[in-house]
C-alpha cells in the first residue's frame, strides 16, 4: 500500500533536514519575531483602552480569574516567587529543548511541528501590530492589578519592566499581550509532548505545563484570561495553515532548484560529441577512436581503429577474380 502524508503535524519532511541549515533559520524567526515586537509598540493610549476593553468583556462574561490569582501571588512569596521565574525563563528553555529533541529522536515529525511553531509566531507578531493592548500589570492601580515581576525583582535578574533583564526594558514591548504566546508556546509544547512522549510521566507533563502557564500568566498580571484564549486560538489556525506554508515552501525549492541547477550548463548530450578534430565517440563507447584517412576507402567500419579494420580485412575471403 503505498504511503500517504497525512496533513498537519503528521507531515514528514521531502528533504533530509540538517542543523546548520535549521539553527540559523529559527534564530532568524525569532530575530523578526523580537524586532516585529519592538517596533510593532503602537500607541500607549490605545494600547490601555484595548486592555481596558478586554476587562469589561471579561466582566460582562464573568471572567476574572485574574484578580484572585494576581492577590495570591503577590500575597504568598512561594508562589509569586517561582512564578515570575516560571515566566520569565521557561519558554526560552522548554520550546528551544523540545524543537532540539524532534530533530534528534522524532526527524520526521519534526519539520511540521517547527512549521506550526513558526507560522503560529508569526501570526502572533500579527496580532501584537494590530492589537497592541496593556497588560493587567501596567494599568493604573485603582483596577486592582500588582506587578509580581516589579514586587519580586530582588529575587531575580528581571526589573520592573516585565521579564527584561535589568537596564534592558526599552528593548521590548511591554504592550504586546494580545494574543499570550506564552501560552500559545506551551500548548506547542503540551500536544509534541502529548503525541511523542510516549510516556505517563510525558503525558503529565504535556497537561501540566501549559496548565501552569496560563494560571502563571494571569496570576504575574501579565496576560488577561482572554489573551491566553488568543493564545490558544492563534496555535489552533497555526496548525490549519502549517500544511500550506509547508507545500508552499516545497514549491519554491523547486522552482528555486530549476532556475539554479547544481550542475552549470544544462544537460548534456550524451550522442556522439566529437571531442577533437579526429576523434569520435559513438554511442556506447567511452574511450573516442582516432579518424584514419582509411574510413573512407570501402569495407572500413565507421568508429573502428586502423588495426582493428586491417585485421578485419586479413580475414576476410578474397574477391572473385
Amino acid at each position: 500500500m503505498p504511503h500517504t502524508e497525512t496533513p498537519g503535524i503528521e507531515a514528514a519532511p521531502r528533504t533530509r533536514l540538517r542543523w546548520w541549515t535549521e539553527l540559523p533559520l529559527i534564530v532568524l524567526v525569532y530575530a523578526c519575531y523580537s524586532a516585529g515586537r519592538l517596533l510593532a509598540r503602537g500607541d500607549v493610549s490605545s494600547a490601555v483602552d484595548h486592555g481596558l476593553a478586554i476587562l469589561r468583556i471579561e466582566k460582562a462574561l464573568r471572567l476574572n480569574a485574574e484578580h484572585p490569582l494576581n492577590r495570591l501571588f503577590t500575597r504568598e512569596p512561594w508562589l509569586g516567587v517561582p512564578a515570575d521565574f516560571w515566566y520569565a525563563s521557561l519558554h526560552y528553555l522548554v520550546t528551544p529543548a523540545l524543537l532540539i529533541w524532534l530533530f534528534r529522536s522524532r526527524t520526521v515529525r519534526y519539520r511540521a511541528a517547527r512549521t506550526w511553531l513558526m507560522t503560529s509566531t508569526f501570526l502572533g507578531l500579527i496580532g501584537f501590530t494590530l492589537l497592541p493592548t496593556c497588560p493587567p500589570r501596567l494599568l493604573s492601580a485603582d483596577h486592582g492589578f500588582v506587578d509580581t515581576m516589579a514586587h519580586y525583582s530582588s529575587y531575580g535578574w528581571w526589573g520592573g519592566e516585565a521579564s527584561a533583564p535589568r537596564g534592558m526594558g526599552g528593548m521590548t514591548n511591554q504592550y504586546a499581550a494580545m494574543p499570550s504566546l506564552h501560552v500559545g508556546w506551551a500548548l506547542w509544547c503540551g500536544v509534541v509532548l502529548w503525541r511523542y512522549g510516549g510516556t505517563r510521566a510525558t503525558k503529565v507533563a504535556a497537561v501540566i505545563y501549559p496548565l501552569f502557564t496560563t494560571i502563571v500568566v494571569m496570576g504575574t498580571a501579565n496576560h488577561y484570561f482572554l489573551d491566553a484564549v488568543a493564545g490558544a486560538a492563534v496555535m489552533g489556525v497555526g496548525l490549519l495553515l502549517a500544511p500550506l506554508v509547508m507545500r508552499a515552501a516545497d514549491r519554491a525549492r523547486v522552482w528555486l532548484a530549476a532556475r539554479l541547477p547544481l550542475v552549470p550548463g544544462g544537460s548534456r548530450d550524451a550522442r556522439a560529441p566529437i571531442v577533437s578534430g579526429e576523434c569520435q565517440t559513438s554511442a556506447g563507447e567511452r574511450i573516442p577512436r582516432q579518424r584514419d584517412a582509411r574510413l573512407d576507402e570501402p569495407g572500413a567500419e565507421p568508429g573502428a581503429s586502423p588495426a582493428d579494420n586491417a585485421a578485419a580485412g586479413e580475414g576476410a575471403p578474397a574477391p572473385a577474380r
